[in-house]
């Protein structure tokens, strides 16, 4: 993108081209097939306790340093990283043959009534929606952060640990070499099998999302964040296609004295039908200019409204064969079933379609003229004489036709009320009925008309010509020259057109506002518009007052403006994206601490790179977690940018939805998705992460206890395989399966969002849970280590024997202790490592005595020892429980 040269684009001349065209595709993959593992390696490294595991196996290459075989470091480090690389490999894969499948697809259909020529000017990375997004990023979940700073201060505590060990030996002899050989002792203080449990984990909790029949073809594109979703402070969406369906409904016709809803329809059919049946009104009411000031009847009135309708507009029928009728045939016949309506805006389609539904049909059309057709099959003719299309600065549209069986010119606009008001003659009910419309949730358009003469209209061209010929001021003098036409309009009626919500968006936005997270609506559609769907989706409540924020564009303005907001409490803000940059650019800090406290945002006309710019702020504001939703291609860049992005499929294609972290089928399963699942996967991980730090401090407490007992002698206690299957096979089941446990069923996740906003503190998982373990590992510890040396006999392979047991039935029990909800595989577990144990120990006789484990000697010292460690426990846990409860309890009793 760095050189900017004019291009040349030769029609039908290919061999003339000179630049190169990038490729027209899509594509979403992290890696190619170059920087995969180099870019995998890298993203595991730099983790802290990844690298430094690399380090501790590096190290038993050094002789001096070695304490066992090599296997019992390099089997674990292997482990670890193969799972990643192919949990990577897998992802990206699967991201692969989505791209493909979407590049696979041809888009080759350009049809109109007429001849159409295709220029491509741009492709690929040159296309705007693809320099306006990012280049998608490794996110890296908070949890995985704080479980690093854990193990950085549990290596900070290893490092403590061997310099006190060093110490007390008086730093005698090579001290140093002692230091990494403490060091290398005691490297189960950070726990290796911790990166390898929480990254099987993550696979588990996104297989469930995956096969989560409520919320069916829901899919997780990136299954190394899923517990993100449990703690999502601010949730930005999209409008269009993701809280609306993008499909507009005519729902209101407003004559002023008469109104129809879509229960009267018939009523409205008649009245057109009636208007060319009877001979009285073969010939409109309006044909004579004394005309307008008679009082006509309702069905003349509602003729004119609806023939206004539909002829004011931009649509163009286009005929497409349906495999009994070819195109041409079906062009030359006017064919219902061949026929679609195309036009840059889905709120015209709805119009035309209304009065297709009532008795007129736009049937054909091309650049000087449309084609209607009456109920009773004559087709109406009317040449276009010009045309004034619609602009974000003039808010309304006009047309100038001529009816070719009576030669009558007439003038027909529809517009935006605001400035349709001071164009139709005067009236007592447009302001007030406009107001009730748009409280209804519905996109309010005025028509109106007015009669030319042939002389007026003659007059009104040549000076229209003469302006659109100016050198100076020309936009201007067209301007005055149209608002000249713009006067004493006669005003027809109002049309309501409803922009449907997606099914249960209402209580789905209530659920996530209960459960504490701010939800910003950021849309290109106008102010009017997005203000109405956030009132009809119930994102601004009833009774919340509502800010908008004035057009600002110098720093003076905004300052002002922004003292006005500061002034007003708990009221939802809405901001045009103009204005925003304005802010931004001068009173970034001012602007999002007053922003961050509104209860609801409204963002509109936002630009894709500001969607993502307002995300970015977010999360450097406030430090909070965000969610960005949304279903088009403008919505990529936020998705991207925001710590969690879902991308719902919709309409507007798959862009949005290949881009994202998860990709939902309709916006209500967000809330399943973050209540339930999200929660879920949140506490879990919690839970799993520390027990897996239990279950290493425990093993080196006791070998810090043995070590000091003998002289601080830098001498495993356990050796080979007993290290090795401690981790794995004997205690692996059981831990993992608190991927499954669940403090409250989904339903009531569901019906108490509340419960989410706990979560929002981060307690399942801080300094203070961490600490506790910490004292419950040190205590069990102790108890097993002294306890065994307390009671074993003369030899010292009845200490290994009788700690490993105990330790062992410890770690079950715990387990059994810290599950909520039992599933059976956790007993599966619980016995398959039981049973895993008592068979190995017939292979074990070198660390253990097996004729002494049959003794009942060593039964009821590890019943004893196993006992005295876990019993105090059981009895705390039961008096919190009884006196302080947690809130789900009160929920689940």
């Amino acid at each position: 993108m760095g050189d900017f040269r004019p291009r040349t684009v030769w029609l039908g001349h290919p061999e003339k081209r000179e630049q190169r065209y990038p490729k027209n595709v899509i594509n979403n993959q992290k890696y190619n097939f170059f920087t995969f593992l180099p870019g995998v390696l890298f993203n595991q490294f730099k983790y802290f306790f990844n690298l430094y595991f690399l380090l501790l196996a590096c190290s038993q290459f050094v002789e001096e340093l070695r304490l066992g075989a090599l296997y019992t470091y390099w089997v674990p480090l292997g482990l670890v990283l193969f799972i990643t690389i192919m949990r990577e490999a897998t992802e990206e894969i699967r991201c692969y043959l989505r791209d493909k499948e979407v590049n696979s697809q041809v888009y080759s259909k350009l049809s109109t009534r007429g001849t159409v020529v295709g220029v491509v000017i741009y492709t690929g990375k040159e296309l705007r929606s693809v320099m306006n997004t990012s280049n998608p990023r490794h996110k890296v979940g908070l949890f995985d952060l704080e479980v690093n700073c854990l193990t950085k201060i549990l290596f900070g505590a290893l490092v403590v640990v061997s310099l006190v060990m060093v110490a007390l030996q008086h730093f005698a002899g090579r001290w140093y070499l002692q230091i990494f050989r403490f060091l290398l002792l005691f490297s189960h203080i950070v726990p290796i099998s911790l990166r390898v449990n929480l990254d099987m984990g993550k696979m588990v909790f996104s297989w469930m999302i995956k096969k989560d029949s409520k919320i069916p073809g829901t899919v997780v594109r990136a299954s190394t964040i899923p517990e993100q979703l449990g703690r999502i402070s601010y949730l930005l969406t999209d409008k269009t296609g993701t809280l609306t369906q993008n499909e507009m409904v005519f729902r209101r016709l407003h004559l002023g004295t008469v109104a129809y809803g879509m229960d009267s329809m018939d009523e409205v059919q008649s009245h057109v039908f009636s208007a060319y049946t009877q001979p009285t009104h073969d010939l409109p009411a309006s044909r004579a200019p004394a005309a307008t000031k008679v009082r006509k009847t309702i069905s003349s009135r509602v003729h004119e409204a609806v023939k206004a309708i539909a002829l004011v507009h931009n649509v163009t029928p286009v005929y497409e064969s349906n495999g009994v009728t070819d195109q041409a045939e079906a062009e030359q016949h006017y064919e219902d079933t061949c026929r679609v309506y195309q036009a840059a805006s889905p709120d015209e389609v709805s119009l035309v379609q209304w009065t297709e539904s009532v008795g007129l049909t736009l049937v054909g059309r091309d650049q000087s003229s449309m084609q209607l057709r009456t109920p009773t099959g004559q087709i109406l003719n009317f040449t276009i004489l010009q045309i004034f299309p619609f602009t974000y600065e003039s808010k309304r549209m006009g047309i100038i036709v001529r009816d070719e069986s009576t030669g009558e010119i007439t003038f027909y606009m529809k517009g935006a009320d605001v400035v349709m008001a001071g164009i139709v003659q005067y009236n007592d009910w447009l302001e007030e009925e406009c107001g009730n419309m748009a409280r209804e949730g519905l996109r309010v358009l005025v028509v109106s008309k007015k009669s030319l003469t042939e002389e007026q209209y003659q007059d009104f061209e040549a000076r229209y010509v003469q302006a659109k010929l100016s050198v100076h001021d020309r936009s201007l003098k067209v301007a005055t020259v149209i608002e000249s036409l713009e006067m004493e309009m006669e005003l027809l009626c109002l049309t309501g057109v409803e922009d449907q919500l997606q099914a249960d968006v209402r209580p789905t936005l209530e659920i996530l506002r209960n459960a504490g997270i701010r939800v910003w609506m950021l849309t290109g559609d106008k102010l009017e518009t997005a203000t109405c769907t956030a009132k009809n989706a119930h994102l601004i409540t009833r009774n919340q007052d509502i800010h908008i924020f004035r057009q600002v564009t110098t720093r003076g303005e905004a300052h002002l403006e922004l003292n006005a907001f500061r002034r007003k409490h708990d009221c939802a803000l809405v901001i045009s994206g103009d204005s925003l940059e304005v802010c931004l650019k001068y009173y970034e800090y001012e602007f999002m601490e007053l922003a961050c406290q509104c209860p609801a945002v409204v963002c509109c006309r936002c630009t894709p790179t500001q969607k993502a710019q307002i995300v970015r702020l977010l999360q450097e504001r406030t430090g909070k977690l965000t969610c960005a939703v949304g279903d088009g291609g403008n919505d990529v860049s936020m998705i991207q940018e925001a710590d969690c992005g879902v991308g719902v499929e919709g309409k507007e294609g798959k862009q949005a939805s290949l881009a994202a972290d998860f990709s939902v089928t309709q916006f209500k399963h967000l809330g399943r998705l973050l209540m339930v699942h999200g929660r879920n996967s949140y506490k879990r991980s919690a839970a799993l992460s520390q027990f897996v730090i239990h279950r290493s401090l425990c093993i080196s407490t006791m070998q810090a206890v043995f070590s000091s007992v003998f002289y601080f002698a830098s001498v495993p206690l356990y050796q080979g395989f007993l290290i090795i299957g401690y981790s794995t096979i004997y205690t692996m089941f059981p831990v993992f399966s608190l991927v499954l446990d669940k403090d409250v069923k989904s339903e009531v996740a569901m019906l108490y969002p509340e419960l989410y906003k706990d979560l929002l503190k981060g307690r399942p998982l801080s300094f203070k849970t961490f600490l506790i373990w910490v004292l419950i590992s040190i205590y069990q510890g102790s108890i097993i280590m002294y306890g065994a040396m307390l009671l074993f006999e003369s030899e010292f392979v009845h200490i290994v024997a009788i700690s490993f047991t105990s330790l062992i039935l410890t770690e079950l029990l715990m387990v059994a202790l810290t599950v909520q909800t039992w599933h059976w595989l956790m007993i599966v577990g619980e016995l398959l490592s039981l049973a895993c144990y008592v068979a190995s120990l017939v292979f074990l006789h070198e660390f253990i005595d097996v004729y002494f484990i049959t003794t009942v000697s060593f039964l009821w010292k590890v019943t004893a020892i196993t006992l005295v460690s876990c019993l105090p426990l059981y009895i705390l846990k039961y008096l919190r429980r009884r006196f302080s409860p947690p809130s789900y309890s009160k929920l689940t009793s």
